[in-house]
């Protein structure tokens, strides 16, 4: 008997129908997992059933996949320990970088069997100021909630509104290939698949940031990139009622969204104190140890990210 929350009934006709779900092959599936997973000397993952189950519905079932999926996410935050590493909510410090609100899930769903909508401020701080590197470690730890604790998240995938308001030069001065190249390692390893991308208040800065991505986009996704001038121009694509107030919708206000992920972020101190617990470790795995040199050197080449 596995250990699962109940879906809606609209996620779990997705599920079936989208990520090849059978509920009465659930338990083998979990174990022919788990019997990889005791075989892997240097994986030390969470082991509960709704983790794993989530990984096995973002890999659309396939065990192969599900495995390179967990050995990614687990190696990148061993390898990433400037995003991953102390992330204590109560820190005095993060606490600053949550009320940015840089990267929010908005409370608000495409329908019952839609998306969760992100959005994502990058001009919310001063690059001047403050480090992209703990932006992302913020970014991060609200997407491994979302992980362990929105169906909609894993089943229906996000979609992804880009705000460019404010961006400055000091942002973007941030964004070197290493860093990129960290960034596109961790989107590949969760296992939430992005539905689109939604671009708003282009800047002189658009084509200059779009330029720094563009190398490690797939066609798929590129195809589901779209830009939008004004407000009036976003609302003929996503209807006013999934937005804050500021960006034209009800909503909700960004002020009480922000403040809201603030108020889950530090709910859940014990969850990011136990999820320290869950690294790899590298001297054990079989072959040759993935470190930070060996993924992110700039030697070489980058790969595409395909996100579905």
């Amino acid at each position: 008997m596995t250990n699962l929350r109940p879906l809606a009934p609209e996620l779990a006709e997705i599920a079936r129908t989208e990520l090849n779900e059978m509920p009465n092959r659930i338990t083998d599936d979990l174990a022919a997992l788990r019997s990889w997973l005791a075989k892997q000397p240097h994986l030390n993952p969470f082991n509960e059933d709704q983790f794993l189950v989530n990984f096995l519905r973002g890999c659309k079932y396939s065990l192969e996949k599900t495995k390179e999926k967990l050995d990614n996410y687990y190696t990148v935050k061993t390898a990433i320990p400037e995003f991953f590493d102390n992330r204590d909510p109560d820190n005095e410090n993060l606490q600053k970088y949550m009320s940015f609100g840089v990267n929010l899930p908005l409370p608000h769903t495409l329908e019952m069997d839609g998306p969760r909508f992100m959005l994502v401020r990058m001009g919310a701080y001063d690059a001047s100021k403050y480090s992209i590197v703990d932006v992302m470690k913020v970014c991060y730890m609200i997407t491994d909630l979302l992980l362990v604790n929105d169906d909609t998240s894993i089943i229906a995938g996000h979609m992804v509104l880009v705000d460019l308001r404010d961006l400055s030069f000091a942002c973007m001065s941030q964004f070197s290939p290493t860093f990129i190249k960290k960034m596109t390692s961790v989107i590949e390893a969760f296992p939430i698949r992005t539905k689109g991308i939604h671009f708003i208040n282009p800047s002189s800065g658009f084509e200059a940031l779009y330029k720094l991505f563009h190398g490690f986009l797939s066609k798929k996704i590129q195809d589901r990139i779209q830009v939008h001038e004004s407000f009036e121009a976003l609302h003929n694509v996503i209807p006013k009622k999934y937005l804050p107030e500021e960006y034209g919708g009800s909503g909700g206000r960004l002020e009480d969204i922000i403040a809201d992920w603030r108020r889950q972020l530090i709910a859940n101190r014990e969850f990011f104190a136990n999820d320290a617990k869950y690294r790899n470790d590298e001297r054990k795995r079989p072959g040759k140890p993935k470190n930070a040199s060996t993924l992110f050197g700039v030697e070489g080449s980058f790969r595409t990210l395909e996100f579905d």
